[in-house]
């Protein structure tokens, strides 16, 4: 797997563009014989549109940006883009670089309002540039080069809304119906992470519900509010599970951090966690604070760390 989403990025535009150089150049050289001619352009592109593979529309423009042919795609000719002016567009601001080929970054198109790229290649008269062969994708007919890439585990630290770290000293945490009853609760939180298939929880202190995901059942969620965290028989409604064999997570683990939680919880009026999540197989937590700001780390990293760390102090 990639270890994070801009080098699969990287390298799924590197293989788009070793896809695409090559029948370009081509056609952008048979192109240059044809220049200043709107009926001879449209045929060449009409003609060499099958070898563009997954090309959405192809066109030419001058240095101005100014189109100097008809939209070609595979339904043929759309003769009402001659003479459209696409210097404004994302594409058309980027350098080409000096072997003359480009793929540029990811727009949302003007018309479909749809995630898309275009690659240019300069066309040379006589070695001079007159202007761009271009080639329009939808990113939804593209293929997957690049592999899943992998959240990385590392601590990361995301501030949140600056009108709440603005005015956090001024609130203070209001006692919820979860608070009032989070013995039971965390309880319950350990019987369903240790025993009924949980693998994650998002658990809401400020609002005294939880969201869970079952091993058995990922793609779904189930919602948790006060009066099933407060009752034990809520446990009976899933069935006994193992603890997942490749949590990342140890089982004895889960106790640990559930406390840490509840302190981070507890220990200040004016500082304290609003909301958590845990991921027993990524073994991965989260915690988001009153002031709005969210810190995701591993959980081995996560119980290293004490009260001081959070709030200061010896």
């Amino acid at each position: 797997m990639e270890k994070n989403w801009k080098s699969a990025i990287h390298h799924q535009r590197e293989e788009l563009a070793r896809m695409l150089h090559e029948p370009l150049t081509r056609l952008a050289q048979q192109c240059a014989p044809a220049w200043c001619d709107r009926d001879k352009l449209d045929n060449v592109l009409l003609e060499g549109f099958s070898g563009i593979p997954y090309c959405m529309f192809l066109y030419v423009v001058n240095t101005d940006g100014v189109q100097v042919c008809d939209n070609v795609s595979q339904d043929g000719l759309l003769p009402e883009h001659y003479g459209r002016d696409r210097s404004t567009r994302p594409y058309m601001r980027e350098v080409v670089p000096s072997w003359g080929f480009l793929l540029s970054q990811a727009y949302v198109s003007m018309r479909a309002h749809r995630p898309s790229l275009t690659a240019l290649h300069i066309i040379r008269v006589e070695g001079k540039a007159v202007g761009y062969l271009g080639a329009d994708f939808d990113l939804r007919d593209l293929p997957v080069t690049a592999v899943l890439y992998e959240e990385p585990s590392h601590w990361q630290q995301i501030k949140g809304d600056p009108s709440i770290r603005g005015t956090v000293f001024q609130q203070i945490r209001t006692e919820s119906k979860l608070d009032r009853k989070m013995a039971q609760a965390f309880s319950i939180f350990e019987e369903l992470l240790e025993d009924r298939g949980v693998f994650q929880t998002v658990i809401h202190f400020s609002s005294s519900r939880a969201t869970v995901w079952f091993a058995d059942d990922p793609y779904r969620y189930r919602i948790l509010n006060h009066e099933a965290l407060a009752d034990p028989d809520i446990c009976l409604a899933y069935p006994r599970q193992p603890y997942p064999s490749d949590a990342l997570m140890p089982k004895d683990c889960v106790v640990p951090v559930l406390n840490a939680m509840r302190q981070l919880r507890m220990a200040d009026e004016t500082i304290y966690l609003r909301s958590a999540s845990i991921n027993t197989i990524m073994g991965m937590i989260s915690l988001t604070f009153s002031c709005d700001g969210s810190h995701y780390m591993r959980y081995d990293e996560f119980l290293e760390k004490n009260m001081a760390f959070w709030f200061g102090g010896s």
